[in-house]
């Protein structure tokens, strides 16, 4: 059976006719060529498909295509900016959070939903009881990232980068806040 669905990845609209079997995932690499999203494990225990959907992290090797109809699709390489690298790429940058590359878009991704469910006062597993119970803002100290970004593997090893890029950005995004700089509104996920 096949479905006709519409989606928006990167904010570009897509028309494409798709099989009601097949994942997001493969939608974006094989129907559309989009290829931020990487296939690592297909079981949805790596990370390496993580894409915003509709604002929101998710692995696109658990989502159906169809179930994504109408539906808005940020990559790594959508979230740049008229030629500008959103905070969490430059991050990534500066503090070599990569070795192979592979997993990187989708610790990108996961980064940039992680920062917004954070501030969006979301507890984790190593978020404090009082500051879950206050619905406070956990301060993302290097525990509190390693435990948000923990469905996010990385053969090579890069973790270290990984959380310190995570860091800064989010210090840059809190400074930036603070100091009243104007911030582009989300819009369906985008910065």
């Amino acid at each position: 059976m096949y479905a006709d669905i519409t989606l928006t990845v990167d904010g570009r609209t897509h028309e494409l006719r798709v099989d009601t079997r097949t994942t997001l995932l493969d939608a974006l690499r094989e129907n559309l060529g989009v290829t931020a999203p990487k296939k690592g494990c297909d079981h949805g225990q790596c990370g390496s498909c993580t894409v915003l959907l509709n604002g929101r992290r998710v692995v696109t090797c658990l989502v159906l295509a169809a179930a994504g109809d109408g539906a808005e699709v940020v990559t790594a390489a959508g979230l740049a900016e008229g030629g500008d690298l959103h905070p969490m790429q430059e991050a990534f940058m500066d503090h070599d959070a990569f070795q192979c590359g592979y997993c990187t878009p989708g610790q990108i991704c996961s980064a940039v939903g992680m920062l917004d469910e954070a501030a969006a006062g979301w507890p984790s597993a190593a978020t404090p009881p009082r500051a879950s119970a206050e619905g406070a803002v956990a301060e993302l100290d290097d525990t509190e990232i390693r435990e948000r970004m923990s469905g996010n593997l990385c053969r090579c090893g890069a973790y270290a980068g990984i959380v310190a890029a995570i860091g800064d950005a989010a210090r840059r995004t809190h400074a930036a806040a603070a100091s009243g700089i104007p911030r582009p509104a989300p819009e369906g996920g985008r910065r």
